[in-house]
């Protein structure tokens, strides 16, 4: 059984973030074969396009450790119904110059959690749309906006209710078949 590593960007950089919680869970939860990494945008500068000839260090080893992994996994929150601009920055960041695009095929998922009870439903739709003009391919079978509660999740990742655990370990064995589906009939490297 080969085993597909999936980067996970977390859209939010407080340290106390409950969407880095919810990956840790999401960590917890993958099923054997599917392995999730971090890949961190906390140091990236604002992107502007006088880079393009000359990254930074923190931007190539960015855009090589999304090159590294078989998916990419956007866990977001949801700030003023939009993504966070620190994720659209590391977006940015990776699509770029063009013809370089590091999400292109790159099957790729999104999740995310609020204390608001729509869960970050409209953070999700706008990503969507940006994955899609990036050509990554996304996950759409199974849609997750959870709504966190204190204690939802401990400090360890483990999901304090049986109801949204069983919900999370369906997203990720569903992320996994995906990830697989979509590099066994459209390789990247074709």
């Amino acid at each position: 059984m080969k085993t597909y590593q999936v980067g996970y960007l977390v859209g939010s950089l407080a340290r106390g973030s409950i969407n880095r919680l919810l990956a840790k869970a999401l960590t917890r939860l993958a099923p054997a074969g599917l392995e999730l990494v971090e890949i961190p945008i906390r140091d990236l500068p604002l992107y502007s396009y006088d880079y393009d000839a000359d990254y930074p260090p923190v931007a190539r080893a960015f855009k090589q450790a999304i090159a590294e992994v078989d998916g990419v996994l956007f866990v977001t929150p949801e700030y003023n119904r939009s993504i966070p601009g620190a994720l659209k920055n590391a977006i940015d960041w990776a699509s770029r110059p063009w013809g370089k695009n590091s999400f292109a095929r790159k099957p790729s998922g999104i999740i995310g959690t609020s204390p608001g009870s729509i869960g970050t439903a409209v953070a999700q739709q706008q990503l969507r749309g940006v994955l899609c003009f990036c050509n990554s391919p996304l996950m759409n079978t199974m849609e997750a906006y959870i709504q966190f509660s204190p204690g939802l999740i401990s400090e360890d990742g483990t999901v304090n209710n049986d109801s949204t655990a069983e919900f999370l370990g369906n997203y990720m064995k569903e992320l996994h078949l995906f990830v697989e589906r979509v590099l066994t009939v459209h390789p990247r490297e074709g």
